[in-house]
């Protein structure tokens, strides 16, 4: 039986749109439109009106890693309520395994270099970060725009690359098939080129939040 903090991709399947990567190495599933344009632009806008500069758990001694701008988004904006129940229909999994929903804005030449959103078990402030929750089962990153140039999601360990598209969503099991942290999900925030990127994320837990 699935954990209330995960879901499967037979569940994300049912949804209309969305699509499987064929990989034996990654459960990553994308759908393109999921998010209206309204919303989309409901977001961008909480965004931009909370944004700080962007950190990592972490310290790598790499100033230069993440350099985009991110937000902790309001849970009782409408916009958020409303995100969040488009999730809910898609995934099932329990809101209560869920972190708050977080923006980031990157301008051009911003990026996130390789990185995995699980938390490494032998990272400094691992303890600190997954205590309470655990860690990270399930990563869901929505676009909210299109993209004049850059800026495209690679994942180089599967070599698949995604361009930025308004409301396109990617999803991903941040675990293999047999429980253990999946190094496979690696993947890149890429700079900018040309144009200001905006996009939602959505992480959830092996144990309830906070």
């Amino acid at each position: 039986m699935t954990n209330p903090g995960e879901t499967t991709s037979t569940t994300l399947l049912q949804w209309p749109g969305v699509r499987q990567l064929p990989s034996a190495r990654i459960t990553l599933l994308t759908c393109p439109h999921f998010l209206p344009e309204d919303l989309c632009a409901e977001l961008i806008g909480l965004i931009d009106k909370d944004r700080r500069p962007s950190t990592i758990a972490d310290a790598n001694g790499d100033d230069y890693f993440r350099t985009s701008e991110t937000c902790d988004l309001d849970a009782s904006e409408p916009a958020v309520r409303d995100l969040e129940a488009r999730l809910f229909a898609l995934n099932g999994i329990d809101p209560a395994h869920g972190e708050p929903v977080q923006g980031q804005r990157y301008e051009v030449g911003q990026e996130f270099k390789n990185h995995t959103d699980y938390f490494e078990p032998q990272g400094a402030d691992f303890h600190k970060f997954c205590s309470v929750a655990g860690n990270r089962t399930w990563t869901f990153m929505i676009y909210l725009n299109d993209v004049e140039a850059g800026g495209a999601t690679r994942f180089k360990v599967v070599g698949k690359t995604f361009q930025p598209e308004a409301g396109k969503l990617l999803c991903w099991d941040n675990h293999r098939i047999d429980g253990s942290l999946n190094a496979a999900t690696l993947h890149h925030g890429m700079k900018v080129r040309k144009g200001v990127k905006y996009v939602i994320t959505k992480w959830y837990r092996e144990r309830p939040w906070g």
